[in-house]
């Protein structure tokens, strides 16, 4: 039986790396899986991707974009587990949403870096 890399963690499971995008902005992009411990006494660990921007020759990290907080959950694992089930689809047009957010921030600042993203969106 064939297994199923059409969601996330189905395709890091699978190929035994992260899938790769080319974004919009015609650089390319892998995807990291994070998750962080909050102060949120409900659900204390928050979701989110980070989408490493490659350098076109692909030999190096040349930044990033992130999404905001995705899922909230009581546990880490809780919280790597919803991330994990979204599909590539998904991951994709979350991946467009940071780099337009980017985009967005880096023009309304006159070019300066931005702070954390989810703490704008989140």
């Amino acid at each position: 039986m064939a297994q199923d890399d059409t969601t996330l963690g189905g395709y890091f499971r699978v190929h035994d790396r992260p899938p790769a995008y080319e974004g919009s902005d015609g650089h390319p992009y892998t995807v990291s899986l994070e998750t962080e411990k909050t102060g949120d006494l409900k659900a204390p660990y928050h979701g989110y991707l980070v989408f490493p921007r490659w350098a076109q020759t692909g030999v190096g990290i040349v930044g990033h974009v992130e999404t905001p907080t995705l899922f909230r959950a009581a546990s880490g694992e809780q919280a790597t587990a919803r991330l994990e089930e979204l599909t590539l689809f998904d991951v994709q047009d979350l991946l467009e949403e940071a780099i337009h957010r980017s985009t967005e921030v880096h023009r309304a600042t006159g070019g300066e870096e931005a702070g954390d993203p989810r703490q704008r969106d989140g």
